[in-house]
């Protein structure tokens, strides 16, 4: 079995050392088979050949079958941002030090293209948030996350107080150092390290997760995906908040604006190796089952 995969777009994480190296192995693999590639401008930095085409981040969308992307998940976030609500379908190789999402090793880089290039993978759809923020009626700021959208404090080790609704629905007053609201996908990331559970990435779901609360019930609820979130920033609160998407993207944040969030209309479409299984990334990326610490 083939696909119809006749042009491939790649995305590299600019500066990593082994980028070049893992760049030039693809494409002359790439170029053996009769693939185009588009090479992203941001990733090239000089770097060519085998046949590649240096382009921007809205061609490579639209004119991909498929979007590589070689990194860590910071550059496969920024990769999924951009490429992803267009529905071209990304597959990760890891060049990062955990990679829940770049699943792909570079050992195993050149096996799997080959895989897909006969039509042998697994197609997983996850799904974005949208994140707006509201001041005095207004939008001021729409931004779209894969992993989350989150509240917290900015410059000073103070603790901020802000209100959540679920649907309309008071749901209680905080104060703590913010709040994560995360996908099933973003569930591993910043959610996780607050104490938040593990969602498999096809739950239609939310999690709702505060950080360092000062109320030690104040604990991770679990929502519907199809919920509107709403976190307003109390008109009483003493100390400078922002909000951030998936890391990459933040603004400032004034007593009394609202962030409100629900599951964008787009979703991403990724493509893993056949052997793909979630629970076995899970149990290697966080030990699980690891009797002994490191080094007995």
């Amino acid at each position: 079995m083939s696909t119809s995969i006749r042009t491939i777009g790649i995305i590299g994480k600019y500066g990593a050392p082994a980028l070049t190296a893992t760049l030039g192995s693809l494409t002359e693999f790439l170029g053996q088979h009769n693939i185009r590639i588009l090479l992203d401008a941001h990733s090239a930095d000089g770097l060519h050949g085998n046949g590649t085409e240096i382009t921007d981040r809205d061609a490579l969308a639209t004119q991909s079958d498929l979007v590589v992307v070689i990194g860590g998940d910071g550059t496969f976030l920024d990769a999924a941002r951009s490429v992803g609500p267009s529905g071209t379908p990304l597959l990760g190789v890891n060049l990062g030090r955990l990679g829940f999402m770049t699943d792909v090793t570079r050992d195993d880089m050149l096996r799997t293209m080959g895989e897909v290039l006969e039509g042998r993978y697994h197609r997983e759809q996850r799904f974005f948030i949208d994140g707006a923020v509201i001041r005095d009626g207004k939008r001021l700021e729409l931004q779209h996350a894969l992993n989350d959208v989150v509240i917290t404090k900015r410059d000073v080790a103070r603790m901020i107080e802000f209100d959540t609704f679920v649907d309309g629905h008071f749901v209680s007053n905080h104060r703590a150092d913010g709040l994560v609201v995360a996908t099933p996908t973003g569930s591993t990331a910043y959610a996780l390290s607050g104490g938040g559970p593990v969602l498999k990435p096809t739950l239609e779901a939310l999690a709702l997760v505060p950080i360092c609360p000062h109320t030690l019930s104040d604990r991770p609820i679990v929502v519907d995906a199809s919920s509107e979130i709403e976190i307003r920033l109390s008109e009483n609160n003493a100390n400078p908040a922002q909000a951030t998407w998936d890391g990459q993207f933040s603004i400032a944040l004034e007593n009394g604006d609202s962030i409100r969030i629900h599951r964008a209309r787009k979703g991403l479409t990724l493509l893993h190796p056949q052997n793909y299984d979630y629970f076995a990334i899970l149990r290697d990326k966080l030990h699980w089952g690891r009797d002994q610490a490191p080094g007995q």
